[in-house]
């Protein structure tokens, strides 16, 4: 049964995947909802889906979330006919910056806000308004790998800390094997990558190693990487390409890649009883534990990366869209509150779980569906 399960995920993902080459889809504005078959999630177009506005409505950034914002806009425009919704993975880093230049109607970002993000957005959300986050996709990050020969590995946040900080090199060192009892291991270069551009995936991969192995990492958590050595490769779709294609490999990437590529990946070992699988429903464990730090109708999210939690995995990430809570764009309010809304559904949410994320918490996704409705 499980290798079914597996095999039916991966059909899944991958099947939302190939929605990307069409992203720009018909949606929105007219009240005829008698949806058709999602395809990617097995979950029908909603009947409570509303169409309001018209035009074209871009966004852009995280590539963490473009396998559930692929199912979401083909849904949504499965419902709704009269606007083109447009969502480019550029990712976190450019989306932020094309949307406080004023060019999209919303971005996609796997961290929060910073504080001098949040005072430029000042400048462009107009009567007094300013970005707020709005998380909307959890998952875990998986640590793909390609070893030949090796079908399970376990390694801690030290280890990870030291392979991607080219401390570790080889595939056989003494501490991989002192995880891994048992497991015949190769001597076999390490070839660690990480995100060439600015990215959502790395803050929160580096905030895990900052969090968990504070003597093993030096470096502070951020977008952009700072590790020693290693290769680089552009979005998750690069990087998860690499470890599927190098001997040898490694990286970070969200777990709908691992599953669209039949990507083996680390458990981990935290302190629990035993090592924690990279599974959205062990994130969900983690995502549940999280605290809003934001005020208002900002919900940006505390998540805790040391935790030791039974069966908690603790590399996750929340990818929020981001928004001014007053003071968006007229032309395109109307649609962006409709599609957000449908994103943080009951509907949306269950629609995702298939494709490896982790739907919000329940509190959490009422508070969000809160914050979009007052969106001005």
């Amino acid at each position: 049964m499980k290798l079914q399960r597996n095999n039916r995920l991966r059909a899944i993902a991958a099947g939302a995947l190939a929605v990307s080459g069409a992203l720009v889809l018909t949606a929105c504005g007219s009240d005829d909802n008698s949806g058709s078959s999602s395809g990617g999630g097995g979950t029908k177009a909603s009947s409570n889906i509303k169409c309001e506005g018209k035009g074209q409505l871009l966004a852009s950034g995280s590539s963490a979330q473009k396998n559930a914002m692929d199912l979401w806009v083909k849904n949504y425009g499965a419902a709704c006919k009269d606007v083109k919704i447009n969502y480019k993975a550029t990712g976190s880093g450019a989306g932020i910056q094309e949307w406080l230049q004023g060019k999209t109607a919303f971005a996609g970002s796997d961290s929060a806000l910073k504080p001098e993000e949040v005072a430029s957005s000042k400048k462009m959300c107009t009567g007094g308004g300013q970005g707020i986050n709005l998380p909307m996709v959890g998952g875990p990050i998986a640590v793909g790998f390609n070893v030949p020969g090796v079908d399970k590995l376990t390694l801690d946040a030290k280890t990870l800390a030291l392979i991607f900080d080219s401390k570790i090199t080889n595939w056989n060192d003494e501490a991989i094997k002192k995880l891994n009892k048992g497991v015949s291991l190769p001597s076999l270069k390490i070839q660690a990558f990480h995100r060439s551009d600015d990215s959502g995936t790395t803050d929160n991969f580096t905030k895990y190693l900052k969090a968990a192995a504070p003597s093993a990492w030096p470096h502070e958590p951020g977008k952009a990487w700072e590790g020693k050595g290693g290769q680089a490769a552009d979005g998750s779709s690069g990087v998860s390409s690499q470890v599927k294609q190098v001997s040898g490999a490694i990286s970070y990437f969200e777990l709908s890649y691992a599953t669209a590529s039949s990507i083996k990946t680390v458990d981990l070992n935290t302190g629990a009883s035993a090592p924690v699988q990279a599974t959205v429903d062990n994130a969900s464990k983690a995502i549940a534990a999280a605290k809003v730090k934001g005020t208002g109708k900002d919900l940006a999210l505390d998540l805790a990366y040391d935790t030791k939690a039974e069966g908690a995995y603790p590399i996750t990430l929340v990818t929020y869209e981001i928004a001014c809570d007053k003071g968006n764009k007229s032309d395109t309010l109307a649609a962006t509150k409709s599609f957000l809304t449908y994103a943080s559904s009951e509907d949306g949410q269950a629609s995702l779980k298939d494709l490896g994320y982790a739907p919000l918490p329940t509190e959490i996704a009422t508070k969000v569906r809160e914050s979009v409705a007052s969106l001005s």
